[in-house]
C-alpha cells in the first residue's frame, strides 16, 4: 500500500531504495550493485549477478554521495573495496549495453541510420525513437523531430551511434516499435543520468559535450 493506504502502482515494475537518496523508484532506474566474496563492490548494470543487491539510483551525483559517505558499506555492514573512477566505469559499461541493443534491433530490421532513411521512417510514422549524436550538426539535427508520441536519445556520440551500424560514425538514427526499443530507452535514461547535466553539458570530469 501507498501513502494514504491507496495501492502502489507497479506498473514499471518492482521497486527499489537508493541508499543515496533515500526514494523509493521502479528498478529499471537504478543501478544494482553487489559485492563479491572478497569484498569487492561490482556494478551489476544487467541486474544478473547472484547475491543480494544494493541500489543507487541512475545518476551521477547519487553515485558518488554513495562513495564519499561510504554508503556501501554501511549497507553491506561490511568493509567494501570500490573501483577507481566507479561512476566513470558505470557510464562506459552503459554505453557498451545501450550500443549493444542498438545493434541487436537493427539486426532483427527494428532499426536504420542515414538521414534519408530516417526521414523516410519519421514521414511514415514506422519510427518511436529518434536518436541523434551529441555531437553532430545541429542545423542538421534541427531538420529531423521526435516522432508524435515516441521518445529522443541525444547524448550518444557520433562514434557511439556509429558502432551500432556497424561504421564508423552516425548523426541520425530511429528504432521502431518493439521490446527492444522500449529497452534502449530505459537503459538511454539510465546512460543520462550519469552523463548529462540539467544544462546538457557533460557530467564526467575533464571532459566537454560527449
Amino acid at each position: 500500500m501507498g501513502r494514504g493506504g491507496q495501492p502502489k502502482d507497479r506498473s514499471e515494475g518492482p521497486e527499489r531504495k537508493c541508499i543515496a537518496t533515500g526514494e523509493v523508484s521502479p528498478a529499471h532506474g537504478l543501478i544494482r550493485f553487489v559485492i563479491g566474496p572478497d569484498g569487492q563492490l561490482a556494478p551489476d548494470i544487467a541486474g544478473k549477478l547472484p547475491g543480494r543487491g544494493i541500489w543507487v539510483s541512475a545518476d551521477r551525483d547519487a553515485i558518488e554521495t554513495a562513495v564519499k559517505k561510504k554508503l556501501f558499506a554501511k549497507a553491506a555492514r561490511q568493509a567494501v573495496t570500490m573501483p577507481e573512477n566507479l561512476p566513470d566505469l558505470i557510464e562506459d559499461q552503459l554505453v557498451r549495453r545501450v550500443v549493444n541493443l542498438i545493434s541487436l534491433a537493427r539486426k532483427g530490421g527494428g532499426a536504420v541510420t542515414g538521414y534519408e532513411k530516417v526521414k523516410d521512417w519519421l514521414s511514415k510514422e514506422e519510427a518511436t525513437v529518434l536518436l541523434q549524436a551529441s555531437d553532430g550538426s545541429e542545423r542538421g539535427k534541427s531538420k529531423l523531430s521526435t516522432p508524435h508520441g515516441g521518445r529522443f536519445i541525444g547524448w550518444l556520440t557520433a562514434a557511439e551511434l556509429g558502432q551500432a551500424f556497424g561504421r564508423q560514425t552516425a548523426v541520425h538514427a530511429v528504432l521502431g516499435a518493439g521490446g527492444l526499443a522500449q529497452r534502449v530507452v530505459e537503459e538511454a535514461a539510465r546512460l543520462k543520468g550519469l552523463r548529462v547535466s540539467n544544462g546538457g553539458q557533460s557530467r564526467r570530469k575533464g571532459s566537454g559535450t560527449r
